[in-house]
């Protein structure tokens, strides 16, 4: 039984008794991550009803209120918005923080939105519109714009008079960020260094002017890992004349990186990315998302068959050759995968460029010589004790044997180039690299498998 387990058999069990201070003490005591979970676990049970959760959400402090309905996901947060009252939603909408609140918008129908955008002042709303005009993958779509700015000309002791006064409404407040007359960026200074510096300590005397930044415009996957690279709390985003107008922070980064990660993985398995948990994903959704790569899948591996046909009379004379081609395939699809996967992760993390193809292929080159040279002589001596000695097959002969080795030596090799050029290939002409996982090589390699084996075959055999 898992810890949110518990929590929410406690909660249901105060809920049937109608102990409701009781079960407002009890979530005071909670995180709003695993408050939120719990309720979106009992609705998925069908455990309380609608009616019982914006009953339970009523009973919970306005600050944690807010925090809880941020963690939950787009149908909860739905739920709840047509169950709320105008003055409840202004509440909640006005506790949180405008990153989070964006994030509510993007997912929620055109309705709701038009609900949400009249519940909030008209300076929140102009905010938010100017977030949502970012692009949807950029560092501006992730930012916030709760932050605490300070002059170079102040004092420390003024600094901390001023992070007293408005560093309740900011998300964070363990960095400070120092701006000039027209809100350039100038430098930052961290919580810890105003601490042990001196009352009257001038900011522009221990400010860091060597700062890392983003722009509004940048990629926020990679902005995310630059918070893996620096290990930063939050990150500053300037315009286009080094302007501060908001920060990512690390929390937001890693929801980034979690959902990037969670689409490449979809991805390079042909499933088209989904935007919800798969226990809360319908089964009509699930199908749309997995046929239209199944299709294309499959149509393309006619040309497996196309090639097979061709070589109808080669297998008619030497049918011994016909078992050994799944073993091909599939070795072959194993390998390019390998290769594929190495390189998507190496670009995903900033470590492999379209610049790095020729190194990149020099190696697999030479991994794949020594992978295929040890599957060869290992194949070699299974098809002679299995298949000739023990099995007794007079079919499968030494020659044959060679074939069957040289065949699946080629095959590794040019599975592993394939699979470490077509993602960089991708990347290059601006598609996902993930999308040339895989399927996509598995089904290419294939083909190129068969087309050696039959070569070398007829080669060989001379059929």
């Amino acid at each position: 039984m898992t810890e949110n387990t518990v929590f929410s058999e406690k909660i249901l069990a105060l809920l049937q008794e109608k102990k409701y201070t009781a079960l407002q003490k009890y979530l005071d005591t909670l995180n709003p991550a695993d408050i939120a979970e719990c309720m979106e676990d009992l609705v998925d049970d069908a455990e309380i009803s609608e009616e019982d959760l914006p009953r339970i959400f009523r009973l919970l402090p306005k600050e944690l209120a807010s925090d809880t309905f941020a963690e939950m996901d787009s149908d909860l947060q739905g739920k709840l918005i047509d169950a709320f009252s105008d003055k409840e939603l202004s509440e909640v909408l006005g506790d949180m923080f405008l990153d989070d609140t964006v994030d509510v918008i993007e997912e929620m129908p055109a309705n709701v939105v038009k609900r949400i955008l009249k519940n909030v002042d008209p300076e929140t709303r102009k905010t938010i519109n100017q977030v949502l005009n970012y692009p949807e993958d950029s560092a501006g779509s992730i930012m916030t714009i709760e932050y605490v700015d300070l002059r170079p000309g102040m004092t420390v002791s003024e600094a901390f008079q001023h992070i007293r006064q408005t560093g309740v409404d900011k998300e964070t407040i363990y960095i400070c960020y120092i701006i000039g007359p027209t809100r350039k960026l100038l430098g930052l200074v961290s919580v810890r260094e105003l601490l042990l510096a001196s009352d009257d300590t001038y900011l522009r005397d221990i400010m860091e002017t060597n700062i890392i930044s983003v722009s509004t415009l940048d990629d926020r996957e990679d902005v995310a890992n630059l918070f893996a690279r620096y290990n930063f709390p939050a990150l500053p985003v300037v315009d286009k004349e080094n302007r501060l107008v908001g920060i990512v922070t690390v929390d937001d980064a890693i929801d980034v990186l979690q959902e990037e990660a969670t689409e490449d993985i979809e991805k390079m398995a042909a499933i088209t990315p989904s935007e919800h948990p798969y226990l809360r994903t319908k089964t009509y959704e699930i199908w749309l998302q997995r046929i239209p790569w199944l299709l294309l899948l499959m149509v393309s591996a006619t040309f497996t068959g196309m090639i097979i046909t061709g070589f109808e009379d080669a297998l008619a004379a030497q049918a011994a050759l016909m078992a050994f081609v799944p073993m091909l395939m599939d070795t072959g699809g194993n390998s390019g995968s390998q290769a594929s996967v190495t390189v998507i992760r190496g670009i995903s993390l900033g470590d492999i460029e379209f610049s790095d193809i020729g190194k990149v292929l020099w190696k697999e080159f030479r991994v794949s010589l020594m992978c295929g040279a040890a599957l060869a002589a290992v194949a070699f001596g299974k098809i002679m004790l299995v298949d000739r000695l023990l099995m007794h097959n007079p079919d499968i002969t030494v020659t044959v044997g060679a074939v069957v080795c040289l065949t699946l030596l080629c095959t590794v090799v040019v599975a592993k180039l394939v699979g470490c050029s077509l993602p960089l290939l991708a990347k290059k002409l601006g598609f996902d690299p993930a999308v040339m996982a895989s399927p996509f090589i598995t089904t290419i390699v294939d083909a190129l498998s068969l087309l050696l084996y039959f070569r070398i075959a007829t080669m060989i055999l001379h059929i």
